[in-house]
């Protein structure tokens, strides 16, 4: 019996903005399909009329064109209480759309909230805080190692200027007593070493070059 007439407990599908909306905008066109047609009809009565002398014809004629045009009302009135009616669903669409990201939003944001909370429950800001100050410990180790090791050796860190040239100008009276008891102006005796730089020079004896004078003696 339910395959002949059907279920008597089904449901018909729920109505939506979308399918009532589609469902006005047919009708809509199907009324501007009618008033098309109404407007070529009363076109071609006003062509009728504007020929036709006054008299029981035309009165006639204009009666059928005054029925025409009261109906085209009436349709244009429809079309236009229907697109009302889509506009105020289609506000309502947009209302409905908007409130649907709306939760998209609040959902996502509240995923948001639950996930950067079980992050940073893992984060330790003591422990963290530790490690900053171990790191600035070692920094500070680090930087003792350095000085350390560019520290110079017999080399006083106070140096008064005056000393140095104190002491620069003895040693410029050194070498000229030095060259004063030479007693000599000889270019050698004058390019002499001064006798605080003399023990650092090594001495070298030349050999005589008796081996050299042989080979030239074989060669001839």
């Amino acid at each position: 019996m339910n395959r002949l007439f059907g279920s008597s407990g089904a449901k018909p599908p729920k109505a939506t903005l979308n399918s009532a909306i589609a469902n006005i905008d047919g009708r809509i066109s199907s009324i501007d399909v009618k008033l098309a047609s109404l407007n070529a009809e009363l076109a071609a009565y006003q062509t009728k009329l504007a020929k036709m002398r006054d008299g029981p014809g035309k009165t006639a004629l204009k009666q059928k064109a005054l029925k025409v045009l009261q109906r085209r009302k009436m349709y244009e009135a429809q079309r236009d209480q229907l697109q009302s009616q889509v506009w105020n669903m289609e506000q309502a669409q947009t209302m409905q759309d908007n409130l649907k990201n709306t939760m998209v939003t609040v959902d996502a944001l509240r995923q948001t909230n639950k996930a950067l909370r079980r992050e940073y429950g893992r984060v330790d800001v003591d422990r963290i805080e530790r490690l900053q100050d171990e790191m600035a410990d070692l920094l500070d180790v680090g930087n003792e190692i350095q000085e350390s090791l560019a520290r110079a050796y017999d080399v006083p860190e106070d140096v008064d200027e005056a000393e140095l040239d104190a002491e620069l100008e003895a040693l410029g009276q050194e070498v000229d007593l030095d060259r004063e008891l030479a007693g000599t102006n000889d270019p050698l005796a004058a390019s002499a070493l001064p006798s605080f730089m003399q023990d650092e020079v090594p001495e070298f004896v030349d050999e005589a070059p008796a081996a050299a004078g042989k080979v030239k003696e074989a060669a001839g």
